[in-house]
């Protein structure tokens, strides 16, 4: 954490320098040197972190008018394969790099960055009309693993069938974690919806009544945002036990508070990864997510940020 900050504080003293040291060439036009807050840079990023990220680097070139920010939104395998080819110097990811990946990054003497920024939760979003809106962690493996193939099997209600399993993308984020987190490594039902973006994600689950999905939390946790409120107006997000309770306040959301508890069952870490050995605007860009401004946009969006305070207030009757 000492280091996240002397590094933005270098951000911050060298932003001058920066400006002085992009000067126009003879043909006028402006040479963008590399540096902490001035230059271009390609990053790749798990598109269950679109939102949150868009946040960060739109808030960074505002600041920094000699940063030039390109992002790809893509599966988390697909963002991983940019890094390690070079094709990426920063990507933003649900996970660390597997011993493999580090391997593959040491063969060219490059010791990657990986910071934790921050706290992000899954959401189980269903059809408005579904009555089944309390599911335990048992419940969800066996949706997941194909055990429970209709909704009359969760609650005895008759009044959906059969239950249509869908994600954001093939090689997602949110597959491996449900893979690794709810089944167990258990293989997962052949009945599965691949939507191809989070955006269409939500509209098949509001369109298809007997739809289950899985998103991000930062695509629907920002309630300042018309965008989330329409999804919001679209889909229902189910409360999640991790077993079977009578209580029905033993169901959790993936609210921020529930997130900074550790008390929602379906959390993961948000880290990026830059593979810069020196310090140009990848290594900027994690300092500025890691620093104070970044950490704040992780807060305002209704995520948890890897430092500062969490302010947890307990709005119920006393």
């Amino acid at each position: 954490m000492r280091a996240s900050r002397w590094v933005l504080g270098g951000i911050v003293a060298l932003a001058g320098l920066a400006a002085s040291c992009n000067r126009p060439n003879e043909k006028g036009e402006l040479e963008v040197n590399d540096t902490p807050t001035s230059g271009k840079l390609t990053i790749s990023v798990d598109e269950t972190f679109q939102p949150i990220m868009k946040a960060e680097t739109d808030t960074f070139q505002e600041l920094y008018q000699y940063a030039k920010i390109t992002s790809s939104y893509k599966p988390e395998q697909d963002a991983v394969e940019d890094l390690l080819a070079n094709r990426s110097r920063v990507v933003v990811l649900s996970r660390e790099l597997t011993a493999d990946e580090r391997a593959t990054l040491n063969k060219d003497k490059i010791v990657p960055e990986v910071v934790r920024v921050g706290t992000d939760g899954l959401a189980i979003i269903l059809h408005p009309s579904n009555p089944d809106t309390l599911l335990t962690m048992d419940q969800l493996r066996d949706i997941f693993t194909g055990k429970t193939t209709r909704w009359d099997q969760i609650s005895g209600k008759k009044t959906l069938s059969d239950i249509n399993v869908v994600f954001d993308a093939n090689r997602s984020s949110t597959t491996r974690f449900v893979q690794d987190s709810i089944t167990r490594g258990a293989a997962l039902t052949s009945k599965i919806y691949a939507s191809k973006s989070n955006p269409a994600l939500i509209d098949y689950v509001a369109s298809h009544p007997n739809a289950i999905g899985v998103i991000g939390a930062n695509w629907i946790s920002d309630r300042d945002d018309k965008t989330v409120e329409n999804f919001l107006d679209k889909i229902r997000v189910a409360a999640i036990a991790p077993k079977a309770s009578a209580n029905p306040d033993d169901y959790l959301q993936p609210y921020q508070a529930y997130l900074a508890l550790k008390t929602y069952p379906l959390r993961r870490n948000l880290y990026v990864i830059s593979r810069d050995a020196r310090t140009g605007l990848g290594k900027g860009l994690v300092a500025f997510v890691a620093g104070s401004k970044g950490q704040l946009i992780i807060l305002k969006s209704g995520l948890v940020p890897a430092i500062g305070q969490t302010r947890i207030v307990n709005t119920a009757a006393q």
